[in-house]
């Protein structure tokens, strides 16, 4: 039979917080949310909490870097709740998303080295004006041919936001100019590779913001270690998680939900997140 976990070791709100850099009020805010369980009480209502409160903020504190604040909130809760399969579920979508990130970088990375060199534009033809706004700049049939595709493919990609063409102010025709020209063979690459118009926009985006291809390399070796360290941090996330359930499933003989979860759900409040202070004297 599970030993009574709730008569461990006594702990007091500001036990847990001075370990963790926080203030008592996030830890009663943290048992609010369902992150901890529900506390002990002493006949003068103070709470008690345990080594069973310190293990799940751990592993709450420990899953926040990987999986981020909202669903290191719903995976404790679950625990706390007996819901440990979604938990473990809740676990699998971190990945799933880390996995998806990844194909995205790979992605990108392959259809940079796809890009050749750019080749100068064609000069305009048919009813189209010879003269052109800048340097480099093309109009949509010579972009069209240049990449081997139809203008109205380049007009769709104009409404999901992949190019961006100004419209020359005499004529009305669209006029590609060098970054233009860019977008729309890198979403050439990225439609090449299977991926959908929404999947590509925010990738032009990041391009963009980097202000090219070749300040785009730092990006995404920056890229790269922060999909490394978001790995790492779910690792850590999940050996915390693992001990705060090994200890949990303990203490109601690993079967059934037990006492924990008959904690009645709360609704998350707002100071939860924001650390707003409550005025709380137990």
């Amino acid at each position: 039979m599970g030993r009574n976990l709730q008569s461990g070791d006594r702990l007091r709100p500001v036990d847990l917080a001075r370990g963790h850099g926080l203030s008592t009020q996030a830890i009663r805010n943290y048992e609010e949310a369902g992150i901890l369980p529900a506390a002990g009480r002493t006949p003068h209502g103070y709470r008690i909490y345990t080594s069973l409160h310190a293990g799940a903020l751990r592993a709450f504190l420990a899953l926040v870097p990987g999986h981020g604040h909202q669903a290191a909130t719903s995976i404790l809760r679950a625990v706390n709740q007996g819901a440990v399969d979604e938990a473990l579920r809740l676990i699998d979508e971190g990945h799933v998303q880390l996995l998806d990130d990844r194909r995205t970088l790979q992605a990108v990375e392959s259809a940079l080295r796809d890009l050749g060199p750019a080749t100068a534009p064609e000069p305009g033809t048919g009813s189209e004006p010879a003269a052109l706004s800048g340097p480099g700049s093309t109009f949509i049939g010579p972009l069209a041919d240049r990449l081997g595709i139809r203008p109205a493919t380049l007009r769709a990609w104009e409404r999901a936001g992949l190019v961006r063409p100004h419209r020359d102010p005499r004529t009305g025709y669209r006029v590609y100019d060098e970054a233009d020209a860019r977008d729309a063979r890198l979403a050439h690459q990225l439609r090449r590779g299977g991926y959908l118009l929404e999947q590509i926009a925010p990738l032009i985006a990041q391009v963009r913001a980097a202000g090219g291809l070749e300040p785009l390399e730092a990006a995404l070796c920056d890229w790269h270690g922060r999909l490394s360290a978001r790995g790492r941090a779910m690792l850590a996330g999940a050996a915390e998680l693992e001990a705060y359930l090994r200890v949990h499933l303990e203490g109601h003989g690993g079967d059934g939900p037990g006492v924990l979860a008959q904690a009645p759900a709360v609704k998350e409040p707002l100071s939860v997140r924001t650390g707003a202070r409550m005025v709380e004297s137990r």
